[in-house]
């Protein structure tokens, strides 16, 4: 995985190859940025399946006000749980935009700790993931031994 934050919060956390990803170039490498140690050992707790919810600041800025609707909805979805495209939809006041929630899940800059793995298709079909198939349901099972 890799993780990218400015001095306040986190502005990426993605997968190796996800889909979607900026260009990281830019970015100088800091292991000892604290934001990031944060990221790293809630994220280490996270998989252990010592920690459900996450603390570590993000920032969402950079979507457009509709992704950033998205994106907040996602962080209301309790671990463990599944919500379809059609339920953010209607959440955020935009029943009929079920195909943009479903771009806007699929650019979450910040994989994981905001939990865009946790939406399914309205039939509980898994669905696309920018970090690949795999890789959610695996989320999702670790979630369920939470």
């Amino acid at each position: 995985m890799t993780l990218v934050a400015h001095d306040d919060a986190l502005v990426w956390v993605g997968f190796d190859g996800q889909k979607h990803a900026p260009d990281l170039t830019q970015w100088p490498v800091a292991a000892d940025h604290p934001i990031l140690r944060l990221a790293a050992e809630e994220l280490r707790q996270y998989f252990a399946g010592e920690r459900s919810q996450f603390d570590v600041p993000v920032d969402l800025s950079r979507g457009t006000p509709f992704q950033q609707s998205v994106w907040a909805a996602l962080r209301g979805i309790t671990p463990g749980a599944t919500v379809s495209y059609g339920a953010i939809s209607q959440g955020i006041g935009k029943a009929s935009a079920v195909r943009a929630v479903g771009g806007a899940v699929g650019r979450n800059p910040i994989s994981i700790i905001v939990p865009c793995h946790r939406v399914v298709g309205s039939n509980g079909a898994m669905t696309g993931y920018a970090g690949g198939l795999p890789r959610k349901v695996a989320l999702l099972q670790l979630e369920s031994r939470l």
